[in-house]
């Protein structure tokens, strides 16, 4: 018997504590352990993403073809490309964009970005910034919003403004201007 009632307090124990687990996975935090009781800032930042599809050591490579040979729907690239202080693929560096762009419009040249501006110098270096959106590519300007980032850029928002400063259409490498507007703490 003694046995038998060990066994059901036993049993009582694991299902309130296993009760207990499933309920303690959220909680409300105070704003001030994360740095969110500071103001607010609004920091713009202007750097040169040079897309590198030729050559021996390219920077962006295609890892899925389009599906027809009429347009470049379909199609999925990885990059790691350079961001720079000037137009100039050979100007200072300040950071690598890496991320993806996958073509999603059948009709037009319209890409859904997903990357991360990380950067490797000055009070930005160790922190990111996160960008996902559609760019016409075709488009003069092209607004991507900033849903995110690490470091300096924690909690970060905002959006992107993309403008095509150099393109060659045979190889396709290209340098955009990245201005971004970034509020965060």
């Amino acid at each position: 018997m003694a046995k038998l009632i060990l066994i059901i307090f036993l049993f009582a124990a694991s299902a309130f504590a296993a009760a207990r687990n499933s309920e303690d996975f959220a909680r409300t935090m105070n704003r001030k352990h994360l740095g969110l009781h500071k103001k607010e800032k609004l920091t713009h930042i202007r750097v040169y993403w040079h897309d590198i599809l030729s050559g021996p050591e390219p920077s962006s490579v295609v890892i899925r073809p389009p599906v027809s040979n009429s347009s470049l729907f379909g199609s999925v690239s990885i990059f790691d490309n350079q961001m720079t202080t000037e137009v100039s693929v050979n100007s200072t560096v300040v950071g690598q964009a890496q991320g993806m762009y996958a073509n999603v419009a059948q009709k037009e040249v319209g890409v859904l970005m997903a990357m991360n501006l990380a950067f490797k110098v000055g009070k930005y270096k160790g922190s990111t910034i996160t960008i996902l959106g559609l760019n016409k590519v075709t488009t003069k300007v092209r607004e991507m919003p900033v849903v995110g980032g690490s470091g300096v850029f924690r909690f970060a928002r905002g959006y992107v403004e993309a403008r095509t400063m150099w393109i060659d259409f045979k190889t396709l490498n290209a340098t955009v201007e990245y201005n971004c507007y970034v509020l965060h703490y």
